[in-house]
């Protein structure tokens, strides 16, 4: 691979299209991938092959977009957060030919796992450090640290930072993996402070 110039201090294959001029220093966006013009890209990131990323896109620092996966307006991809290949965004949630385009914001929280081939609808949040397993179709939101798979996709317990599933039973779980600890909230996890 070759080094970023001082000018880009970014990655680009020679095949990749990008028009942006917003793009953080030590991103990597690979063969014929494309970029619009307005798209804020983070720093230390890694855009694969065949992604497509529109105008109003934001995404966060060290972000992993696997190939084939187009991020469209309205969608925001937080710090950390990784997309599988061919993972599928929305953002219109009546699509029609000829008809107006009415724009839904999707927000994939710090953290989030997607999985290979999983579709998340438009108008929804995928909380922090949430997991979607590949293959899932997601039709509303993913709690924080959440596990869902499946079609539609449902919630099947939680997951660690570390992205290991956390014991089901007990108010305060904790990972077997890393020993982080978390305490029972409403319906959901959050890490005990």
């Amino acid at each position: 691979m070759a080094l970023p110039s001082r000018a880009t201090r970014y990655y680009k294959h020679p095949t990749a299209r990008v028009e942006s001029k917003r793009i953080g220093a030590g991103t990597r966006i690979w063969a014929f991938a494309h970029v619009l013009a307005g798209a804020v890209i983070g720093r230390g990131c890694n855009i694969g092959d065949h992604c497509y990323i529109e105008s109003q896109v934001e995404i966060g620092d060290a972000v992993t977009i696997k190939n084939g996966v187009a991020v469209w307006d309205g969608v925001t991809i937080e710090r950390g957060v990784f997309l599988g290949p061919s993972v599928v965004l929305t953002n219109d949630r009546h699509p029609r030919s000829r008809a107006p385009f009415e724009l839904a914001r999707t927000r994939i929280a710090e953290g989030a796992t997607i999985g290979a081939n999983a579709t998340v609808v438009c108008g929804l949040t995928v909380g922090a450090f949430a997991f979607v397993g590949a293959g899932a179709v997601v039709t509303r939101d993913v709690p924080p640290h959440g596990l869902v798979y499946g079609n539609p996709a449902r919630l099947r317990g939680f997951v660690c930072r570390c992205g290991r599933p956390l014991p089901r039973r007990g108010r305060r779980p904790t990972c077997a993996h890393c020993g982080l600890r978390f305490v029972a909230s409403g319906r959901g996890v959050r890490p005990q402070e």
